[in-house]
């Protein structure tokens, strides 16, 4: 009996404990809730270190300077009435005495073999330069009567201007690339790599490519050479120069000639430019560079500023006019806009007519795009200031709007004529830019 009681008190330790049974809804909450909290997780440690790891790089290893910057050129003029510096005396021992130097003068008759000898060493300027030069290939997809497509080329001269140690940047013409697709460039030595658009000016006509280095093969690197844009100012009627790239539309030629005219100018929008012509033959769609006997390109052929019929001769705008767009470009900025045609009143000028000095608004484009017109700015207004620092001449307006950005509120004070007498008015524009 007592065996039996013992059995029944220790009984409950045979007894089977049940596991609680799961609740699966429950775990595919939990299990739903971790996957998005891993999902979260990861997006914000990826979103974290996109954004960090270009701070940590500068940190670790600062990025070079890429920026390019082309010295500023200065008129002869500008310097002309200097005296020399006699600051310094010669370094001489006054005791020693100086014997006269004889200057022995030999005559000697030109033949003609000295003129050969003058040509080549002018075209030895030529071939030199020519490692500058690229081919620009411009390529378009079209498709013909019979909905088949094709591909279409424009081709024209380029020229390597800088390297900022990541890419090369190549002056060209913008209407061989206008809505291409592709771009291709043809070193010298017929190595062909892609290059993409960098920035352009519509209202030069002024393109710049980009070339990655790491397309480029250490071998092309050793074929060309970066041109050096020199001072045009020096540039006189008489001066003589070389033409590179493809006037007459092949490329690599080399013509040698003179400039018969540096006095002309042209009105474009926004700026007026110094145009030379000159006595080489080229084609109307010829491009390329006009170089001086030291190499340097003076002046950047285009010839829609050429004159109308007859026969046509190379004309380039002056290049120390164009170094601070080409180096805006070169850097991805663009050209700021306004839309104006102007001259400047000099005191010979407002004496003569009448008008205040300052800038002479002659012209306003004429469409939406337009920031002068959508200012109010009309043909015959006489800007004075602008951002209030006074404004009285063309170079000075050009300079101002240079320093602007695109989107930038610009107040311009102008004297506007109201019978017989000037009325001082005050507009606001917002800067463009010119497509």
């Amino acid at each position: 009996m007592e065996e039996r009681d013992n059995n029944q008190e220790f009984s409950f330790i045979k007894e089977k404990i049940k596991e609680k049974p799961i609740n699966k809804r429950r775990l595919l909450k939990k299990i739903v809730w971790v996957i998005f909290c891993g999902i979260l997780f990861g997006l914000i440690s990826c979103l974290t270190f996109v954004v960090a790891k270009p701070k940590f790089e500068e940190l670790i290893e600062p990025q070079p300077d890429t920026t390019v910057d082309f010295p500023e050129d200065e008129h002869p003029e500008e310097n002309s009435g200097q005296e020399p510096d006699d600051s310094q005396e010669p370094d001489t021992d006054s005791s020693e005495t100086q014997e006269p130097v004889e200057q022995v003068v030999v005559e000697k008759e030109l033949e003609v073999s000295d003129y050969q000898l003058l040509q080549n060493k002018l075209y030895a300027i030529g071939k030199k330069a020519n490692r500058s030069v690229v081919t620009v290939t411009g390529v378009t997809s079209n498709t013909d009567w019979f909905d088949s497509a094709y591909e279409s080329e424009n081709q024209a001269s380029g020229i390597i201007i800088a390297d900022n140690g990541q890419e090369l940047l190549i002056l060209t013409d913008q209407g061989v690339i206008a809505n291409a697709e592709r771009i291709n460039i043809t070193f010298i030595n017929d190595d062909v790599v892609p290059a993409t658009l960098k920035k352009y000016d519509a209202n030069t006509g002024i393109a710049i490519l980009s070339v990655p280095l790491e397309e480029i093969s250490q071998e092309t690197m050793d074929k060309i050479e970066i041109a050096v844009l020199g001072n045009s100012l020096t540039v006189n009627q008489g001066t003589v120069v070389i033409a590179i790239g493809s006037p007459f539309g092949t490329n690599y030629e080399i013509h040698v000639g003179t400039i018969t005219s540096s006095d002309n100018t042209v009105s474009t929008w926004d700026s007026n430019y110094t145009v030379f012509t000159t006595d080489i033959g080229g084609s109307a769609r010829g491009s390329g560079v006009l170089l001086n006997l030291s190499g340097e390109v003076v002046g950047v052929i285009n010839q829609n500023y050429g004159n109308a019929g007859g026969q046509n001769t190379i004309t380039a705008l002056s290049v120390s006019e164009l170094k601070e767009i080409i180096e805006d470009l070169s850097n991805g900025r663009a050209i700021p806009y306004l839309g104006l045609k102007v001259s400047t009143v000099t005191d010979e000028i407002s004496e003569e007519y009448g008008l205040p000095n300052g800038v002479y608004i002659k012209g306003v484009e004429t469409n939406f795009s337009s920031p002068a017109m959508m200012a109010g700015l009309q043909e015959g207004d006489v800007i004075v200031a602008m951002n209030g620092e006074e404004i009285l001449t063309v170079d000075a307006y050009t300079q101002m709007l240079l320093e602007l950005q695109p989107e930038q509120t610009i107040t311009i004070r102008i004297l506007r004529q109201s019978g017989e007498d000037y009325m001082e008015l005050e507009c606001s524009a917002i800067v463009g830019v010119l497509n």
